[in-house]
């Protein structure tokens, strides 16, 4: 079994012989970058379309970047250039001329699309016809749009609503992803799983009924005038490369930025501004020389988040005792909290010994922090998947909430909680429906306007997807953009479980590995990418919108020639999907044509439905959007039952590896975008040309037994059972002691499907108990690992 895991672990056709490891200090993003981006878009796309896309991009009326849910300004005029390095190597992406037409599927069996790498794939090009692969085939076959949704269809109807399942990725739009959850509730399930599942779902289970609220309470004006900022367990330089221009803002303007994370990202250190010298031409030395970004950097375990709330916490209450009325604010928490005198109870006592242990600090270090947060009058915590993805990933974020709790860090400006999420339309997708645990007001509100009953049994998450196709429970898979097979943990069991499912749909723009991982019967449905003209419609052309990290909602409109006449929009996709399953049901009450037609008929839909968004269509066409209503930002108000913020009590818990083991995290390399690979380096870590590395600390390499560069096989061990991924190159590089890091996907096969985040369920890609053995080199072409190590001044 471990010899199979390995080889879909490694994932055939791998070649890293020019494998290069060059360690920098500061490898933080200036011109070159954005000049790199340019000519790879220059590449894809050719001059007319790179310059009519980078054009528009996160401006009024434009397109919104398929990248990250950073917000954009809504308080004034925008930068000329609205866009990151990787957002623009995101639009390289889409806007490639790049094609896989049928010729191409012709060309390439499953047999060899199995032994490509998702980079290969990924670089293949836009797919430009509807194909289906049945059955005891070898190849994917062009289809007709009407037989696909027939036979999609046909498929649905002949199993019960329970055994299907309608995935979401977080890139699709909001006026979709409300037809997409309507269907399947017509249909009468809740199977909505979608990639909140994976990533920020920790932190709306432990905010809802904290604050009422499962969405960050803080505006981008907000981290700019914050006095405190607190970035925990997040990696802006390459996931949200724009929060570092906010964050140098709020420097500027006196505040003090504190990060936590167990490595020491480039990022996070010193920020180089592209875009200076176009807004401030006399400040252009900036590029050269940077603004440092983090007053203090906290070099934290894996895992020991949560004690470090937890000792900040009674800092505060010490401080407290020591200055009366100067650090807490006991109006706020004795009008608008609970669960206060618990809370002070259990804090008033602190073990420093277990404290260090968990954390890998000094005490005088948290000291420090917690003299910075005493003194502070307006904090906001930053946090993101370093601190959702663990087992107990909720309980540290209600840590974090009753932080900002005790100083009353809600409702007023520069404070707040911000969990900064991924994918550009994710916090949309939720807000617009797709969730497997939907809340009674809403199904009421949508039985209301559609004449339905929308089924109240919860759904399937993305785990519970997993765990039911491996049982055979699944019949009919749909997949609205995403990439389930490579974006889930247990590879071999995730992969398994879409091969043993009836019929999987993915509507898609680029070919992936749930495409080559697929179902008995796969339908590929080819759809329009975001900067894609989307005028093929008797209303003339359309719009849709999406929502960003801090509950703004904006308009994204395509202005690119599509790169072939068969490709239709998700919402014209999803009406004739509708329409085939619908059609013999004649007091079925829902128009799906007219949705397709107009998308204003969506948004009508939607505004009579969903809170805050009443006059969509009027507040759509306003500059920049609207915002959506926040109770704890807007009016210091929360939405739980009794009106009352909540003080929570957990005991301490943190990640303890088993005697010759270490804690191994999975990360993005620069060059990558969720499961979007642009490339095989990643720069701000000093890797290059490969991505099988393991980076790990001098001092534990040496105690492994291994040495630099040595290519070793990776074995994890959860609840007993152990599971493998072949052939990964040890690294030294300054993480915290007694933990590692490698990249996702290709670690994934190592997280066991159980270890996931209690309440929530989340994957539990960063608490992974891991050891090294010589490498066998089974399965895979025997590969010339020259490593190259360049150690900066």
């Amino acid at each position: 079994m471990n010899d199979v895991r390995g080889r879909i672990a490694n994932f055939k056709d791998i070649d890293e012989s020019n494998l290069k490891i060059t360690h920098k200090k500061d490898y933080a993003a200036g011109l070159k970058a954005v000049q790199v981006s340019f000519k790879r878009s220059l590449f894809h796309g050719g001059v007319r379309r790179t310059v009519s896309n980078f054009y528009r991009v996160n401006q009024d009326k434009g397109v919104d970047c398929p990248g990250c849910a950073w917000p954009e300004s809504i308080t004034g005029d925008r930068k000329q250039v609205e866009f990151c390095e990787n957002g623009a190597k995101a639009l390289a992406e889409e806007h490639t001329k790049r094609i896989c037409p049928p010729e191409w599927w012709a060309e390439h069996p499953i047999s060899e699309l199995e032994r490509k790498t998702e980079y290969w794939l990924g670089q293949s090009g836009r797919i430009t016809h509807p194909m289906i692969i049945r059955e005891g085939e070898t190849h994917y076959k062009p289809i007709s749009w009407d037989e696909a949704f027939e036979t999609i269809a046909e498929h649905i109807k002949a199993t019960t609503p329970e055994r299907s399942v309608f995935y979401t990725s977080g890139r699709t739009p909001n006026e979709t992803a409300f037809m997409f959850q309507l269907m399947a509730r017509s249909l009468g399930t809740n199977n909505l799983p979608d990639c909140s599942n994976m990533c920020h779902e920790s932190s709306g289970t432990a905010m809802n009924p904290t604050i009422g609220i499962g969405k960050g309470t803080v505006s981008l004006e907000d981290i700019e005038n914050a006095e405190l900022i607190f970035v925990i367990g997040q990696n802006p330089g390459t996931n949200h490369p724009r929060m570092l221009g906010s964050l140098a803002k709020a420097r500027h303007r006196g505040g003090k930025v504190v990060s936590v994370n167990p490595l020491p990202e480039a990022g996070l250190m010193k920020f180089k501004d592209p875009q200076a010298p176009m807004e401030h031409p006399l400040q252009s030395h900036k590029v050269l020389t940077g603004d440092k970004i983090s007053d203090e950097y906290l070099q934290i375990k894996v895992g020991g988040d949560q004690a470090l709330m937890q000792a900040l916490g009674h800092l505060l209450l010490k401080k407290e005792e020591e200055s009366p009325g100067s650090v807490l604010d006991k109006d706020f928490i004795e009008q608008s909290t609970k669960g206060w005198e618990d809370y002070k109870a259990a804090r008033q006592e602190l073990d420093w010994d277990e404290i260090e242990e968990a954390t890998g600090l000094e005490r005088a270090e948290i000291e420090k922090i917690g003299d910075m947060l005493a003194a502070s009058k307006a904090t906001i915590f930053c946090w993101a998947l370093g601190i959702t993805q663990q087992p107990h990933s909720v309980d540290t974020i209600k840590e974090i909430i009753n932080l900002l709790l005790m100083q009353g860090n809600f409702g007023k400006p520069g404070a707040g909680a911000c969990p900064v999420r991924g994918h550009s339309n994710v916090q949309g997708d939720r807000t617009f429906g797709i969730w497997e645990k939907p809340k009674e007001d809403f199904l009421q509100g949508l039985d209301a306007e559609f004449g339905i009953v929308s089924p109240r049994e919860e759904g399937y998450d993305s785990t519970h997807t997993m765990y039911a196709m491996a049982e055979g429970n699944v019949d009919v898979f749909v997949s609205l953009g995403g990439n389930l097979a490579m974006a889930n943990s247990d590879t071999e069991v995730m992969e398994n479980g879409l091969r043993n499912t009836g019929l999987t749909v993915h509507i898609s723009t680029k070919p992936n590995r749930s495409h080559v991982a697929h179902g008995k019967t796969s339908i590929i449905l080819p759809t329009l990418g975001r900067s894609d003209r989307d005028d093929k419609h008797p209303g003339g052309r359309q719009f849709l919108s999406v929502e960003n990290s801090m509950s703004v909602v904006s308009s994204t409109q395509g202005r690119l020639e599509p790169v072939s006449d068969h490709l239709l929009s998700e919402p014209s996709i999803l009406a004739g999907m509708s329409q085939a399953i619908f059609k013999d049901d004649p007091d079925h009450p829902i128009d799906w044509q007219a949705m397709a037609d107009d998308y204003d008929v969506i948004r009508d839909h939607a505004s009579r439905v969903i809170p805050g968004t009443q006059d969509f269509n009027k507040r759509i066409r306003q500059k920049y959007g609207f915002v959506l209503p926040n109770p704890p930002r807007d009016h210091r108000e929360f939405a739980t039952e009794d009106g009352r913020a909540s003080f929570t009590v957990r005991e301490m818990e943190y990640l303890k590896p088993p005697e010759g083991h270490l804690v191994l995290q999975t990360m993005r390399s620069h060059d990558q975008y969720n499961t979007t690979f642009y490339g095989l380096d990643d720069r701000y870590r000093g890797v290059k040309g490969g991505r099988r590395v393991i980076l790990i600390h001098p001092d534990d390499l040496k105690e492994s037994g291994f040495e630099h560069r040595e290519v070793v096989d990776v074995i994890s061990v959860y609840d007993g059972e152990e599971r493998r991924a072949n052939q990964f190159t040890l690294v030294e590089y300054p993480t915290a002691r007694g933990c590692a890091a490698a990249y996702y996907p290709e670690a994934n096969a190592l997280v066991h499907r159980d270890l996931k985040a209690r309440e929530s369920n989340t994957p539990g890609f960063k608490a992974m108990m891991v050891r090294f053995v010589p490498s066998t080199g089974t399965d895979r072409t025997t590969i010339n690992h020259q490593v190259e190590v360049e150690v900066a001044a």
